[in-house]
């Protein structure tokens, strides 16, 4: 194709031409960047009608949407005025004496208790999205499987009703080499994923097999109320059960160990005669595998209960994920739908000068505009049906997505813009069918299209003590969006003590990620500045906490979660690694192999999160500024 032709034919696709950088300098997408992503697109010359026949409705001009907007919602306590406060967890972390080496449903269960007693309105969770059953050591929830469906690794097997009528399962649960093992994985202090697993779907099994012949047979009150599921969900979870047996065979007998894109080519047509077969003949297999979603989501349903009948208003503060893997269930069952060519990423920036390949499908722009985001309604209904709040990661990706095609760079890639309106429009209309609060993850560069879009449909932002800065100084409490949920730090950055300790630029400097010559002294001057600023603005808010500081303190943590309660934002979220006084993160962007990512544990048990030495204090600061009521 010569010159014009590619950036016409890109420009119909909605590849964006020109970007501000981090710096807010104008860069060029190249025409070699923006082929390539056409490529990725299936698009060559000889589609080019096509191409253009989808025109501006890719990119779907911010002035196009109509002025009458159907607003998310807001839940009636924060409309009156209410500011609320909750605790933040990643659910694999938690520790207690009855799971089975990670967090599951029973300890959430717990958590919520205790959270609402303390004064709490939610419980932030990571992305409970369905991983690899066949591998799960592949335990990025930002990486799932499926956002479909849920990490049948958090099932809290002594719950399941199954058990109490299983002798079976119960003399093997109760073998020393068993509970010897149960004892190992529940003492580490990083998850053992596999390990888990192992013992879980061990007992499951056994438990499915009763299910089958006791209830499922008789076609009892339980088996009837999974028939039911099994209509409601339909045909996408029949395609992911199906996956998931397929992968554990393909595993074991072709070592395909990157999912479907790795299977022989006969079996990765979900409809073709292969699929089909062994479907047909592996009907037990694939029945388990969607048994084991029904029990995760009427355990994950009853903790939603809990929260809600302990007087929590949110209750249950879910995560769904920009994308999903490459190789797992939702890119197989609807290849349609996504483009094999690229993966989704982020341009350069101050923490990632080479720019960053997250190994995300992209999702089609020209499907979604086909399918007038029908099956994106699906995906945001699903993630709202036991969820007070949902927070979208990445809420960008609403507007456009970085694209890198294979082969390229990150920094190479360019920006692919998406129908902003409608998606926007989905997500209120899911939103208001759930009475499901949406919170926005919009850190890093936001285009003013999304700006004016979050504003127009009521969605929350994010608001991180570490980035509210103005000039040289944080910004005032009272400058805080109202609209808006506060914390600390996330799951991507140092916890508090952390950060208040400089170990993060340590532990950065120890991984490799610094430039090579940068200077770390300065890095650690720049952060005693950082911390006398924060001194400043909590002395002028009228927090006053003892200076200077020479190590970090539950005192202080209060005093800082104290000028983080007095902000105008309705929503403040507290990391239970800060009520703990954790210093290692739960993910270091960039690393992989390198940094135990999502693995890492919580330092103590549930009982403790709350009621602790380090937590104490700031629980008690959360009560008084942070009531249910203004």
């Amino acid at each position: 194709m010569d010159d014009d032709r590619i950036a016409t034919l890109a420009r119909a696709r909605g590849i964006g031409e020109r970007y501000l950088d981090f710096r807010g300098e104008p860069r060029i997408v190249s025409l070699s960047t923006r082929l390539a992503i056409l490529r990725a697109m299936g698009v060559d010359s000889r589609h080019a009608a096509e191409a253009l026949g989808a025109g501006e409705a890719a990119a779907d001009r911010p002035e196009q949407r109509s002025p009458n907007v159907s607003r998310c919602h807001e839940p009636a306590a924060i409309a009156a005025g209410a500011r609320l406060w909750g605790v933040a967890i990643q659910l694999y972390s938690l520790r207690s004496g009855t799971n089975w080496g990670v967090g599951d449903f029973g300890d959430l269960a717990r958590l919520a208790c205790k959270a609402a007693s303390a004064g709490a309105h939610f419980i932030g969770l990571n992305p409970l999205h369905a991983g690899f059953a066949a591998d799960p050591a592949q335990c990025s929830p930002y990486s799932p499987s499926s956002r479909h469906f849920l990490n049948v690794l958090y099932i809290d097997v002594e719950s399941v009703a199954d058990l109490q009528s299983c002798p079976e399962a119960q003399q093997r649960i109760a073998a020393a080499a068993f509970q010897q093992e149960l004892g190992r994985l529940r003492a580490l202090g990083l998850v053992d994923y596999t390990g888990a697993a192992a013992l879980k779907f061990e007992i499951l099994r056994l438990l499915h097999q009763r299910f089958r012949s006791e209830e499922l047979a008789r076609r009892t009150p339980r088996g009837l109320g999974f028939e039911a599921f099994l209509a409601e969900r339909g045909a996408v979870l029949r395609r992911h059960a199906v996956f998931e047996a397929l992968d554990a065979v393909m595993r074991q007998r072709h070592d395909a160990q990157g999912g479907w894109l790795t299977w022989p080519a006969e079996y990765r047509d979900p409809d073709g005669p292969a699929v089909r077969a062994f479907a047909a003949s592996s009907e037990q297999q694939v029945e388990f595998h969607a048994w084991l979603q029904w029990i995760a989501e009427s355990q994950l349903a009853s903790v939603a209960r809990i929260a809600g009948g302990a007087g929590m208003e949110i209750g249950l503060y879910g995560d769904y994920a920009v994308g999903a893997n490459p190789g797992g269930s939702e890119a197989w069952s609807d290849q349609q739908a996504h483009c094999l060519g690229a993966s989704i990423g982020a341009p350069p920036d101050r923490l990632a000068l080479k720019g960053q390949d997250w190994g995300l499908l992209p999702p089609d722009p020209r499907a979604m505009v086909l399918d007038e985001c029908r099956g994106f309604g699906l995906l945001m209904s699903e993630n709202m049906r036991h969820y007070g709040a949902l927070r979208i990661d990445h809420v960008m990706a609403l507007y456009r997505l970085w694209w890198v095609p294979h082969g390229l760079p990150s920094s190479d890639g360019g920006y692919v813009h998406y129908p902003i309106g409608p998606l926007f429009q989905a997500v209120a209309r899911e939103s208001q069918r759930a009475a499901c609060l949406i919170i926005g993850e919009n850190l890093g560069t936001v285009p003013d299209e999304v700006v004016r879009a979050m504003a127009d449909y009521n969605v929350y932002g994010y608001q991180v003590l570490f980035f509210e800065r103005s000039r040289d100084r944080f910004i005032r409490p009272e400058e805080w969006r109202r609209e808006a949920l506060a914390s600390v730090s996330t799951h991507d950055l140092p916890t508090l003590r952390a950060w208040w300790e400089a170990s993060d630029i340590e532990l950065r400097a120890s991984l490799g990620l610094y430039p090579e010559g940068l200077d770390l002294g300065e890095l650690a001057t720049a952060r005693q500045h950082d911390r006398e600023l924060l001194v400043e603005a909590m002395a002028e808010a009228g927090v006053r906490p003892r200076w200077p500081v020479d190590h970090f303190e539950p005192d202080f943590a209060a005093a800082v979660h104290a000028f983080l309660a007095s902000t105008a934002s309705a929503l403040v979220a507290v990391q239970a690694e800060d009520l703990l006084g954790m210093v290692e993160p739960v993910n270091v962007p960039g690393t992989s192999s390198e940094y135990p990512n999502w693995r890492r544990k919580l330092s103590a048990d549930i009982d403790e999160i709350l009621s602790g030495e380090s937590a104490r204090p700031i629980v008690e600061t959360m009560q008084r500024l942070r009531p249910a009521w203004a």
